[in-house]
């Protein structure tokens, strides 16, 4: 697991190699990952949208952002969670991620930008 807090948000993600939808003969490596968004302060915030930088070994980086995360903008009350999953394809079959969450206070409006951990990403049909 890779974890990161930004303004009392921590940010935490489980990366698993999805193989029941990976096709590595047609250069198609799909990786779940799992997302915990803990608010550990005091303040509500919302999550407005997100923004990844995907690396793909051999083949570079994409840039992909977005209003929300799986088609919600979840507040987040001060002890509470919010968690979810999406997935990526990746041609290698190795990279890895990182990005950014844009979120709001809800009681001060401030706009914070909360760091997503960098995590790797290494198809097992591969270290074999």
């Amino acid at each position: 697991m890779f974890s990161t807090t930004t303004f009392d948000i921590k940010v935490s993600v489980f990366p698993e190699y999805d193989i029941k939808n990976s096709f590595p003969s047609e250069n198609r490596f799909v990786f779940k990952y799992h997302i915990t968004i803990e608010n550990l302060g005091e303040m509500p915030v919302q999550l407005l949208k997100r923004k990844w930088l995907i690396y793909d070994v051999g083949f570079g980086f994409t840039e992909v952002s977005g209003d929300g995360v799986i088609g919600l903008t979840p507040e987040i009350l001060p002890g509470e969670n919010f968690k979810y999953f999406s997935n990526v394809i990746l041609r290698s079959g190795v990279g890895n991620m990182n990005g950014i969450y844009y979120c709001i206070n809800l009681l001060t409006k401030e706009h914070l930008e909360i760091q997503i951990p960098k995590f790797n990403m290494v198809a097992e049909v591969l270290s074999n």
